[in-house]
């Protein structure tokens, strides 16, 4: 049966075949973000991050015995590092926000990466931009500034969490592509796990406390989710356009409002809804003119 449904899914466009990864990596980090809410009340955001990193080159398991040596080889391995240290602040920062703001907006402020993209290239790859794209991030940080309304007397002081996060995934997203063209979905994967693990290891002992046994499904899920969630976005990445792929992943602010309604019994504001459809609007928008600049493969 899935030796059918691998053959029938190569017939189909390659545009399709990454928009189903990236479906199936946006429902991975979805549920990955509800299981971090769920237990963050009686875990530390450190320790999260290490049993998810553990956990997760745990899973990997199957692979040494699949692949052996080859797991290992690599020839960019300071390409791996770097993009452990990005990867593990962007997830401790992205964990606190999930623990100490509401669902759905935690994850839509995340989205501002795209936003930081334009000066990032700009800044660091030396590419030109146009005014649109400027004026797109400007909608997109007024969006952020109706999420928070600073000047309302609501404004949280944790809503900075999720902005440093998406910072730092905007790091990531500057060479995750060139990565993705050069190194196996197994590699990166395999290198990400065990330098996040290393990284995350010396908070974690800091803050330490043994999760109870009620909370081990959960943090067992979390590793296994973030795997999956990163195979499935490097595959997508892989056969799919970028912008393609980032259009795919704002299913999770559907899937995060609607798990924030339903098990966490958070009710969706006007704001909340407003700031998120103009970031989502506007990093869209940037995506979709960077595709147009760039030169054919």
């Amino acid at each position: 049966m899935i030796a059918g449904l691998s053959a029938w899914a190569q017939t189909l466009p390659s545009s399709v075949r990454g928009a189903m990864w990236a479906l199936a990596a946006a429902i991975a980090f979805g549920t990955m973000e509800v299981m971090v809410k769920l237990i963050g009340a009686a875990l530390h955001p450190f320790q999260i991050a290490f049993f998810r990193s553990l956990v997760a080159l745990l899973t990997l398991m199957p692979l040494f015995v699949a692949y052996g040596r080859a797991l290992f080889n690599t020839r960019r391995l300071g390409g791996h590092f770097l993009r452990a240290i990005l990867g593990y602040s962007s997830m401790i920062f992205g964990f606190f926000a999930l623990v100490h703001l509401p669902l759905a907006e935690a994850v839509a402020l995340g989205y501002v990466r795209g936003l930081f993209l334009v000066p990032l290239a700009v800044m660091l790859l030396g590419e030109t931009t146009n005014w649109r794209r400027w004026l797109a991030m400007g909608v997109g940080f007024a969006g952020v500034l109706v999420m928070l309304r600073p000047g309302a007397g609501v404004f949280d002081a944790a809503a900075i969490y999720p902005l440093l996060a998406g910072f730092f995934v905007a790091f990531v997203s500057v060479f995750m592509k060139r990565l993705s063209e050069t190194e196996r979905p197994q590699v990166i994967i395999f290198w990400f796990a065990a330098f996040t693990t290393l990284l995350a290891a010396g908070p974690a002992i800091a803050v330490w406390r043994w999760p109870e046994p009620s909370l081990w499904p959960a943090v067992l899920a979390l590793g296994v989710l973030g795997s999956l969630g990163q195979y499935c976005i490097v595959r997508a990445f892989r056969i799919a356009d970028a912008t393609a792929v980032d259009s795919v992943d704002y299913t999770r602010l559907i899937y995060s409002a609607g798990i924030g309604m339903i098990v966490f019994g958070e009710a969706l504001t006007l704001p909340t809804i407003a700031g998120a459809a103009m970031i989502a609007a506007s990093t869209l928008y940037i995506a979709r003119q960077g595709a147009r600049r760039s030169p054919p493969p």
